[in-house]
């Protein structure tokens, strides 16, 4: 049986190889993001090649013109038609592209099978877990074993290929819609569940055809076989809790859970609902707490866990026993106490025997007959040991004859006689009755001869009436399995169920149906198998026919199997399937030539490139792919650093051991040659020591020969080099003439060069050449010392004029003392006194400036008030007195120029004075 959701997975893994290969269209439409490249068939396409962003690629375009070697140019009605197909192809295949790369990462991401999940993941999930679970433990007397079932479910929904689908053995994947038992919490995928009921429906309806599809026929879980109504038929997708139809795919949920609350009853029922989130599987005990008394009542009520409210405070029960005088003295416990377990002598029920009996069991009967007699008198009662009166006498009132006709009163003692006529009643075969005379004990058989029918109804025959007839017809109708005939004989069409076995493969392809011979489809196997490590120690459970699907668990024991190379232990590291990893650890054998120990990593088992394989013999044959043989390496050169001495003595350097001798450190010699002043600049090389070069840096004859100038520094001022070739020691004087400028700098000088150099700060008079310098002191003078070095000395003794503040007075003094502010000329009286009058002047001059103005002004204003008022009357002006103008009026055009000429004469004499 295929289930419907495993052909689209199928069809899901070709897209999935179709979308990650290179697609490419007849236009060169090429999509990067598929990694896919021009394909050959595309080199003259029709339309241009378009890229991703939907630009022309330079591909495309030499293409084209490799395509049209001619130049001829298409219309542009042709181009602009041929640009929008492609446009529009290239829409197309990015659909195509987006959706497919869509469908592969759903794929990837709701697939649980595929899901690789490291050890820490693994851990930090079981730590989730366990923290999730561990409020129902921490308080009192929490029920640990009830929560065992839950974690399991909810491990196996986070465990890769855990969850499997018991009718068509597939793997229950994140994204795929699922139903849960309400019985077994067993999982199953929507389609193979309603195949499965709706086929277990028509197979038990089908033994009845004439009231199908009127009853409600029950189907059965294939796990737990618990039944449903035919209402309860699943039909559409619900998340464990059933308040969330289609729950939506989210990697931070249970896969199949709306991650809301549970909120479904407890079971049993304690009020309370489920608190955790939305979960497979059955929900665990009630955490909520409660105070509760013990079952006896006697301990105070503590606070306690729902689910185990009831309990017991191991104190005596206490409550009176059925027999009514002992107690219960079990631990408290629940429901009915046990009985009397005490042992008592008790009579039996007649009182005739007394026994040793459980204190539980006071009623008992003997094995006596009772004996006593009866009310007639005549007999005794025949039952066995009972209790209360025995009764009447069962032969005293009417009785009837044996055939039931005729009653007689007769006394107890007397039998009743039998009344002549037939006796009437029906035979054993049912049809025929009793033709003898009333007559006691059983009626004989049935000895009348009558035509009988077969019991299939084929045959007939005469024969007696207490006799069966079946006949040797075989039946040949097939049983309920329709596969099986019936065969049985004279069989009257009831025919009995096949009783032969199913033994079809089931689906897990390992076993063979064990049921009677049925039809419809077989029950899931029942069989678990356990996939297990390659050591054996870790295994999964799983069910029958998954276990070549399900990837073996991560074990996480040692490997325990023999090293493969010299070493006598191999690297820690966990079980696995195949071959060891190659061995990491010191090869550590003994080097031949050396005796060190190898340090490279093992290489017993080494891969190789095999070489001398056949060659292709052209490009029409496929190369084939480098193939690889394991074999034993030896052992690298030793690598042991060794200090070496270089050949000039330079240095010690560790060598590696397989390259030990004499080496060259690549330096410069640098021993010190003959002339005491360089160095040898050979690259370091072997030095022969001898009686002249014993010192360390002494060069020897390998060493070159200094054939270099002097280079020796000459004295401070001497720009001549050494006449002599590079010699030890002090270089001779230099005796060479230098024309040197004075001081002064105007006179030239002719000097030997020793004697400048040697010259010490007394002697540096040799460059003066005795006239006056010539140089202008700061105060304007010329110098009065001789041709001299550096600054001149500040001594001017030329005499200068100095003024008072006034210009009146003069004097001549030292220039010296001017520029040392020593001596100063102050105003005297007289001085002062014509300061004073020039000052008054200026003040008079000042105040009749001030009064011609104001008087200008009020001539301007009397002017403008005539203007306003026009001409005055005749007689007012006879009114007006005349106003005499003042000799300041009269005469100050002709006095600014005297002033004027006054001040004049007299700053000049003052200039004069003081000259």
């Amino acid at each position: 049986m295929e289930a419907s959701w495993r052909q689209v997975a199928g069809g899901r893994g070709r897209a999935r190889g179709r979308a990650t290969a290179a697609p490419s269209s007849g236009n060169g439409v090429h999509l990067r993001g598929a990694g896919g490249g021009r394909e050959k068939g595309s080199v003259c396409a029709a339309g241009p090649g378009l890229s991703l962003g939907g630009a022309a690629t330079p591909a495309a375009a030499g293409t084209s013109a490799r395509c049209n070697p001619a130049g001829s140019e298409a219309p542009q009605t042709s181009v602009a038609g041929a640009e929008l197909m492609s446009q529009k192809k290239f829409e197309e295949i990015k659909k195509a592209n987006q959706a497919a790369a869509k469908k592969i990462v759903e794929e990837h991401f709701s697939s649980s099978s595929e899901e690789e999940g490291d050890e820490d993941f693994e851990g930090k999930r079981g730590k989730i877990v366990a923290n999730t679970f561990i409020t129902y433990t921490t308080q009192t007397d929490g029920d640990v074993q009830e929560l065992e079932r839950t974690k399991q479910y909810v491990n196996e929904a986070f465990q890769a290929g855990a969850m499997t689908c018991l009718i068509c053995i597939g793997s229950v994947k994140r994204n795929h819609a699922v139903w849960s038992c309400s019985g077994c919490f067993c999982i199953f995928h929507m389609p193979c569940i309603q195949k499965w009921a709706k086929d277990s429906q028509f197979l038990v309806s089908s033994l009845t055809d004439d009231d199908f599809g009127k009853r409600d026929y029950p189907w059965p879980c294939p796990k737990c076989r618990f039944e449903y109504k035919r209402s309860d038929t699943p039909s559409r997708y619900y998340c464990y809790c059933g308040k969330v139809e289609d729950p939506p795919l989210d990697p931070w949920l249970v896969p199949h859970s709306c991650g809301q609350v549970c909120e479904r009853d407890f079971k049993p029922s304690c009020g309370h609902k489920c608190l955790l989130l939305c979960h497979p599987g059955p929900c665990p005990p009630c955490p909520k707490m409660v105070t509760t008394t013990c079952y006896c009542k006697k301990a105070k009520p503590v606070p306690r866990r729902c689910s185990a409210k009831e309990w017991s405070c191991q104190l005596p029960c206490g409550r009176k026993l059925l027999c009514g005088q002992h107690k219960c003295e079990n631990p408290c416990h629940a429901g009915s106490c046990p009985p009397c377990p005490r042992v008592s002598r008790q009579k039996c029920v007649c009182g005739k025997r007394v026994a040793e009996r459980s204190c539980a069991s006071p009623l008992w009967h003997c094995d006596l007959v009772c004996g006593k007699t009866l009310p007639c008198g005549n007999h005794t009662c025949e039952q066995v040991c009972h209790v209360g009166a025995c009764g009447d006498c069962p032969r005293s009132g009417k009785r009837s004859c044996p055939c039931q006709k005729s009653k007689f009163s007769l006394p107890c003692t007397e039998d009743v006689p039998t009344c002549g006529d037939s006796c009437d009643k029906v035979l054993e075969c049912g049809i025929h009755r009793c033709s003898q005379r009333c007559h006691r004990g059983p009626c004989e058989t049935c000895r009348q001869e009558v035509e009988k029918h077969c019991r299939c109804g084929k045959h007939t025959k005469r024969m007696p009436c207490h006799k069966p007839y079946l006949c040797e017809t075989k039946c040949v109708k097939m049983r309920d399995c329709q596969k099986h005939q019936c065969r049985r004989k004279c069989c009257p069409g009831n025919c009995p169920p096949c009783d032969q076995n199913c033994g079809r493969t089931l689906g897990c392809r390992n076993h063979k149906c064990p049921s009677v011979c049925h039809r419809g489809s077989c029950y899931p196997c029942p069989e678990t198998v356990d996939v297990k490590c390659h050591c054996g120690n870790t295994k999964v459970t799983v069910p029958c026919g998954r276990e070549r699907t399900t990837r073996p668990p991560k074990c996480k024991e040692q490997c325990s199997r023999p090293p493969t190379c010299h070493h006598t232990s191999q690297e820690k590291h966990r079980c696995h399937f195949g071959s060891c990893p190659p061995c990491h650890q010191p090869c550590q054998k003994v080097l031949e030539k050396c005796g060190h120990l190898c340090p490279a990593p093992c290489h017993d088992q080494a891969l190789i490139k095999q070489t001398g394989r056949h060659q292709p013999t052209g490009p029409w044959e496929q190369p084939s792919e480098p193939a690889f043989i394991q074999t034993a390496l030896p052992c690298p050169p030793c690598q042991v650093p060794i200090p070496v001495e270089c050949l000039g003595k330079h240095e010690v350097s560790p060598i590696p051991c397989h390259a030990v001798g004499p080496y060259s450190c690549k330096r410069v010699c640098g021993r010190t040659l003959n002339c005491q002043n360089h160095t040898c600049m050979k690259e370091c090389h072997k030095v022969t020591e001898t009686d002249s070069c014993t010192g360390k840096k002494k060069a020897g004859p390998e060493c070159l020969r200094c054939e270099e100038g002097c280079s020796k520094s000459r004295p401070s001022g001497c720009p001549h080099p050494c006449v002599l070739p590079c010699h030890p020691g002090e270089c001779p004087p230099c005796a060479q003439m230098l024309r040197i400028k004075c001081h002064c700098k105007i006179t030239s000088l002719y000097v030997e060069c020793r004697k400048i150099t040697t010259a010490d700060v007394s002697e540096k008079n040799l460059l003066s050449c005795k006239n006056q310098c010539p140089k202008e002191l700061p105060c304007g003078h010329r110098c009065k010392e001789m041709c001299h070095p550096g600054e001149c000395p500040f001594n001017c003794n030329q005499k200068v004029k100095l003024r008072c503040p006034c210009k009146r007075i003069k004097k001549e003094v030292q220039c010296n003392k001017v520029r040392e502010n020593q001596i100063s000329i102050e105003c005297d009286t007289t001085c002062k006194e014509m300061k004073q009058k020039a000052s008054e002047l200026k003040e008079a001059e000042a105040k009749a400036a001030l009064e011609e103005e104001k008087r200008r002004q009020q001539a301007e204003l009397e002017a403008f008030e005539n203007r306003l008022k026009g001409r005055r009357k005749k007689n007012r002006k006879r009114d007006e007195v005349a106003v005499e103008l003042t000799l300041w009026q009269k005469y100050k055009y002709y006095l600014f120029p005297l002033c004027a000429i006054l001040v004049v004469v007299f700053a000049w004499y003052i200039a004069q004075a003081m000259d």
